[in-house]
């Protein structure tokens, strides 16, 4: 390595496709629901039976209403990138860059989810892109991953904030 960033692919090159080990969650009774509904192709969030407002991560109480009346609910698994990060940096001395997505869910624009984009070239990643969730299977947990919604994208959506015509190195988000 000879300088700054000189081993590291350019963006144009790369496909995310995501770290090239995953770390798993702990899995017990209040948060079962979420890292196993990939297994019925289901992303699922807690949601309050008094306000009917989703909320994220799990806790026994609504954050809203103070309500304990709150179950699991499957969403659409649809969203937008809210803001993202290419991350660089390989931490077990391999491994192509990955991208770190916020995803918003459509059903409720304050549920944001921190999860990896894949399927998709680097420089095609952008603030208000549609995306949909796919799963990864690792023993008991199916890890929810986002991968482009190409329908959305073909019904011409456009970006929540108007950033589609900015080069990459000018969107908010994006560093």
């Amino acid at each position: 390595m000879s300088g700054h960033g000189s081993s590291s692919p350019s963006i144009a090159s790369m496909t995310a496709s995501g770290p090239p080990i995953r770390l798993l969650p702990r899995v017990d009774e209040q948060n079962r629901f979420f890292w196993t509904g990939g297994e019925e192709g289901e992303l699922r969030f807690l949601a309050c039976g008094d306000c009917d407002r989703y909320f994220h991560p799990p806790s026994p109480v609504c954050p809203y209403c103070l309500s304990r009346n709150v179950t699991p609910r499957a969403v659409s698994g649809k969203g937008t990138i809210h803001s993202f990060t290419i991350n660089f940096h390989p931490w077990t001395g391999a491994g192509d860059p990955y991208v770190i997505v916020l995803v918003t869910i459509a059903e409720q624009d304050d549920v944001r989810l921190t999860s990896n984009l894949v399927d998709c070239d680097a420089e095609r990643v952008r603030i208000g892109m549609p995306v949909v969730v796919q799963f990864e299977h690792h023993d008991d947990v199916w890890l929810p991953l986002f991968r482009p919604d190409l329908e959305a994208e073909q019904d011409g959506l456009p970006s929540k904030d108007g950033s589609d015509d900015l080069p990459l190195r000018d969107r908010a988000g994006s560093r």
